[in-house]
């Protein structure tokens, strides 16, 4: 099942990290950012349960969708009060699971709608789909997701790294110039033949889109 979610999220444009047990789960979720976790109860050595107590416990905030045959309300109980942010019983609908990673991502990183804009430039998680003045852009699914990061976090610099940490996944092992290619690729596609860029590039530091672009 952990490999199906993979092949499917990896569809939709996600970068996914897949942990076998426990204590593998655990320290992938201290060492590296995540923007939401799917964490399964059963699991060998630390159960879901402990996984998520110790990260809660350790400050560690990212969003979690606990995955489980467990149905009973005193399951999902512990769940929600080990620190878990959603809860999804197996057998479950796979275009569920996508709604509720969508909303679980926009959860703690301040407004957070379902459609994401930056001035005249408009993008739907939901349907990895974006519009410039209305009209449809044709994007790669590494370009919506370079773009729907940057969108995502309005106002504040993203350095490569981070991009490369979020939009790449763990097994991608070279450089930091893809980032620049693709954020070339982007503009080409999202920016007028004339006026200011809604990607700002800061010389040693990364990439930003204003607040002031956003309504």
């Amino acid at each position: 099942m952990a490999e199906s979610l993979r092949w499917g999220l990896e569809a939709e444009g996600y970068v996914v990290d897949v942990a076998a047990n426990g204590e593998e789960g655990l320290w992938k979720a201290q060492e590296t950012g995540h923007d939401v976790i799917i964490l399964d109860i059963m699991l060998p050595g630390l159960d879901g349960f402990q996984v998520c107590r110790k990260l809660r416990a350790q400050g560690l905030w990212t969003p979690i969708l606990m995955l489980t045959a467990m149905d009973d309300d005193l399951d999902l109980a512990e769940g929600l009060d080990v620190g878990a942010d959603d809860y999804l019983p197996k057998p479950f609908s796979y275009t569920v699971l996508l709604a509720r990673l969508r909303a679980l991502t926009r959860r703690g990183l301040g407004k957070r709608p379902a459609m994401i804009i930056a001035a005249n430039l408009t993008l739907d998680p939901a349907s990895r789909k974006a519009w410039r003045d209305g009209v449809e852009l044709d994007l790669s699914s590494r370009e919506v997701s370079v773009l729907e990061y940057l969108m995502r976090h309005q106002g504040r610099v993203v350095s490569k790294t981070e991009l490369l940490d979020h939009c790449w996944d763990s097994a991608y092992d070279g450089g930091p110039a893809v980032v620049e290619v693709h954020i070339h690729r982007l503009r080409r596609k999202i920016d007028p033949p004339t006026g200011s860029p809604i990607i700002v590039t800061l010389r040693g530091e990364g990439y930003l889109i204003e607040d002031d672009h956003a309504r």
